[in-house]
């Protein structure tokens, strides 16, 4: 066993499990006041639900065995079978790297919870996160991560572009239709400080997520982190010139915003790019989600995603993905066998990051769709217009509204 890799990804992991109460602030300070408490339950207490479902069957059907190259299988079923102390490829215990990984399925449903607070109800959202976790995330995990599809294709993806953002951006914008727009819409973030101190603990939980999937200390994880915070801060300044464009003016929220578009950006370049490609792709992911976010969007109110998760994760890491099919070099990180298309290689590596985007974007919209259309047979999925206008912090099921109503001291 290595003993420094080790600590490295246990150290890793603390942070990447830190990023989930940072988001909690940082979407709890963007909604209104009177769904804040609400939105920070949200997002924090999936630390539990997501942990327990890892180990009954989330590293079994991600990393035990290989069906059809799309999902594993059962044999690892509440980590039976399963050699903690057997020593991976960096020598480092399996089952740290078992619990880096479930760091991973703890962030993934959090991101999309931003599409739908205020308005969704609670135990909808429970089922929704078990139902995806099982159909969506697991087998994306396997494909990519897991020995399947995406990675016999060739694809890249060094922390989670595909896996984490693509994935929880479009299921974001898959709840966005299915749950419905808010009622009401023009409320003003509840807490500005929550948000920048939310924004500096994922920025500083990214370097766990993305540094740490190097799985050891090494030049690639180095690389790593400098990529992350040239792409985070290119993103940022990006976007506050746009603002200024746009507006006259640079706000804190906007801010914030742009360096989270820049670190999910280059999620699954960060190993194998320069570190001036890694300038280009926070620049760039910004100035796709501005635009998205304030000209596009706004031409679709039906599809409300409140908090832009989609926005942000679901663009930013679609750019990110397919710009490591553009930038990713063999000198960088010895991984890659064809270099991306603007650094001397040809169209190989951009076409295979291409197909796997387009393949998670497409597992990712239709079975979240699915699942929302099944659970919507079975039980209601979001509070009534009542509730939303007294907000979730008081009233998440109709009972409790109506016993509130009847004594409103």
């Amino acid at each position: 066993m290595s003993t420094a890799n080790t600590l490295f990804v246990m150290i890793a992991s603390v942070l990447v499990f830190f990023m989930t109460p940072g988001l909690a602030f940082f979407y709890g300070g963007m909604v209104a006041r009177r769904n804040a408490v609400n939105t920070l339950l949200s997002v924090f207490y999936i630390c539990g639900l997501a942990v327990i479902l890892w180990v009954v069957v989330g590293y079994s059907l991600s990393f035990s065995g290989n069906s059809l190259g799309v999902i594993g299988n059962l044999h690892a079923i509440m980590f039976n079978h399963v050699v903690l102390d057997h020593l991976t490829g960096t020598r480092i215990p399996q089952g740290i790297y078992a619990l880096f990984q479930m760091m991973f399925a703890i962030i993934t449903p959090a991101l999309f919870v931003g599409a739908v607070v205020g308005r969704v109800r609670f135990k909808f959202l429970t089922a929704f996160i078990i139902c995806w976790s099982i159909v969506v995330y697991y087998p994306l995990v396997h494909m990519v991560w897991g020995g399947g599809l995406l990675a016999r294709l060739g694809a890249l993806d060094f922390a989670g572009g595909t896996v984490v953002h693509i994935n929880a951006g479009v299921t974001a914008l898959a709840l966005s239709i299915g749950v419905g727009p808010r009622y009401f819409r023009n409320d003003k973030p509840a807490n500005r400080s929550w948000v920048l101190l939310g924004t500096a603990i994922l920025w500083i939980g990214w370097y766990g997520f993305n540094a740490g999937s190097a799985l050891a200390i090494n030049d690639v994880a180095a690389q790593a982190m400098i990529t992350t915070t040239v792409s985070s801060a290119a993103a940022m300044v990006a976007w506050q010139l746009l603002e200024v464009h746009q507006t006259g003016h640079v706000t804190l929220v906007g801010t914030c915003t742009g360096s989270l578009c820049g670190l999910v950006a280059i999620t699954p370049a960060t190993g194998y790019v320069s570190i001036n490609a890694a300038l280009w792709i926070g620049l760039i992911a910004a100035t796709i989600s501005f635009y998205f976010i304030t000209e596009i969007k706004p031409l679709f109110p039906s599809i409300d995603d409140t908090l832009d998760a989609f926005g942000c994760h679901g663009l930013s890491g679609i750019w990110g993905s397919i710009a490591t099919g553009l930038f990713a070099q063999h000198s960088v990180n010895g991984q890659v066998k064809y270099d991306g298309l603007l650094v001397g290689g040809g169209w190989h590596l951009f076409g295979i990051q291409l197909l796997a985007t387009l393949i998670t974007v497409v597992l990712a919209f239709v079975f979240s769709m699915v699942i929302i259309k099944g659970l919507r047979r079975v039980m209601p999925i979001r509070v009534s217009k009542a509730a939303e206008a007294r907000g979730l912090d008081l009233s998440q099921h109709e009972e409790t509204l109506g016993t509130l109503e009847m004594n409103p001291k």
